[in-house]
């Protein structure tokens, strides 16, 4: 299952959102910025993307992962190593 069609609009706004911290980084960049002011910015680019993560990751969780379970066999089996796979990630950026 891909994402949510619901949620689809929602996180294309974010992401949009995160893309204009970045091309402002650049912009900061290029008029040679003080490093902490770039620094700080570069902070709250990730946090977004942080927070954009961990909401896709339990969409997946509610969704996917659910619905694998509640059929059993391997899939489900799948699914949990996926999503263990992806908090792993995670944690470790």
């Amino acid at each position: 299952m891909a994402v949510d069609s619901s949620n689809r609009e929602a996180y294309l706004k974010r992401l949009r959102r995160v893309e204009g911290q970045i091309r402002g980084l650049q912009r900061m960049v290029e008029e040679d910025k003080y490093c902490i002011d770039i620094l700080t910015q570069v902070s709250a680019a990730t946090k977004a993307l942080q927070a954009f993560s961990l909401e896709l990751l339990d969409e997946h969780l509610a969704t996917c992962v659910v619905e694998a379970a509640a059929a059993g066999g391997d899939e489900a089996a799948v699914k949990v190593k996926e999503a263990s796979d992806a908090i792993a990630r995670l944690v470790r950026s």
